[in-house]
């Protein structure tokens, strides 16, 4: 039996393109910090309520198809995003400095990868998974509460079970 991600804390869903950092990429380097969000919004749930401990469905976007592939956790809470000034990065923003960081990043650490990928179509056909950020149209935030039954109805879905 799997542990489970949780520890009765919130739960997340977060967005990267495979192609910039796979899920294989964070299962290689067991952790990483989580740079480049430039949404407001995304922001403020990284700096105020991305908790260690919480759980994080990691989603690919830009894959064919879309979806849930796997589970990492938030190893470090909310601090200032340097990438954001250093100008040879590539989510460099010259607003952004030592005394005002504007930009805050969180680590995450790899917990699973699942032997499916729970895509897009498949989580929108679910019933009990209505309301789901990421299933709104419209929707391009790279970083969303989620609500834990959610959480581990996905996390059944990409181990295989219904």
């Amino acid at each position: 039996m799997a542990k489970k991600a949780t520890t009765g804390k919130r739960c997340w869903l977060v967005k990267a393109e495979p192609d910039c950092y796979s899920i294989d990429h964070l299962k290689r380097d067991k952790k990483t910090f989580w740079d480049g969000v430039r949404n407001y919004q995304a922001r403020n749930f990284m700096r105020d309520d991305m908790k260690v401990g919480d759980g994080v469905l990691y989603y690919h976007s830009g894959a064919e198809p879309p979806g849930v592939v796997g589970i990492a956790r938030v190893c470090r809470a909310g601090y200032p995003d340097h990438t954001a000034q250093d100008p040879k990065q590539p989510h460099y923003d010259p607003k952004a400095s030592k005394d005002n960081p504007i930009w805050m990043m969180v680590d995450v650490e790899f917990v699973e990868k699942f032997p499916r990928v729970v895509s897009l179509k498949e989580m929108k056909e679910r019933a009990d998974l209505e309301g789901m950020s990421v299933l709104q149209r419209g929707q391009r935030l790279s970083v969303t509460p989620i609500e834990p039954k959610q959480f581990e109805i996905v996390c059944a879905m990409g181990r295989g079970k219904k």
